[in-house]
């Protein structure tokens, strides 16, 4: 009878492991499901023109799962189109604060929130931007066809001339 308790000790430790596994799981897809449902929710908002409900949501959803960046930076770039630049500046603003990004994803953050910028005849605050992202190589020429642009619509002539000649 002994030798019977012995031979069910590890029966029951394989058990309370499969079990544990299996609800750890049951937990992560519960997350994924709640993730999807949210998208949907999100967008139903947008086609119902809640936009600022929307928007809550998505941002919500960017705090808990980090894989939505780049829905996120179209999000933002859409309302751009559309002429929210409000909006497109929240989104990017909060994206580019998100402590979970990549630095090329943060990259990307900063030269969408500097055109978000532009858009609103912001150009002291693009011009910060765009200025972050000549050193890097990927975004140097970007940047500073940017920056040649700003300085023209502001009439800085003297920097137009710099960028123009020193960039590339």
């Amino acid at each position: 009878m002994l030798e019977l308790l012995f031979l069910l000790l590890p029966v029951a430790a394989a058990y309370g492991w499969y079990m544990g596994r299996r609800s750890a799981q049951q937990t992560k897809q519960d997350e994924a499901n709640r993730l999807s449902r949210d998208y949907v929710a999100g967008v139903n908002f947008l086609l119902s023109n809640q936009q600022d409900k929307a928007v809550d949501l998505f941002l919500d959803m960017l705090k808990e799962d980090t894989g939505t960046v780049e829905a996120h930076l179209t999000l933002g770039n859409l309302f751009r189109s559309r002429g929210e630049v409000d909006r497109a500046i929240r989104i990017h603003q909060t994206l580019m604060e998100s402590a979970s990004l990549t630095y090329e994803q943060r990259l990307l953050a900063v030269q969408q929130l500097g055109r978000d910028y532009m858009a609103a005849g912001l150009y002291d605050r693009a011009e910060d931007m765009f200025k972050q992202l000549t050193d890097e190589t990927e975004f140097r020429v970007g940047a500073l066809q940017q920056l040649l642009q700003i300085y023209q619509l502001t009439s800085d002539w003297q920097k137009a001339i710099e960028v123009a000649e020193n960039g590339w």
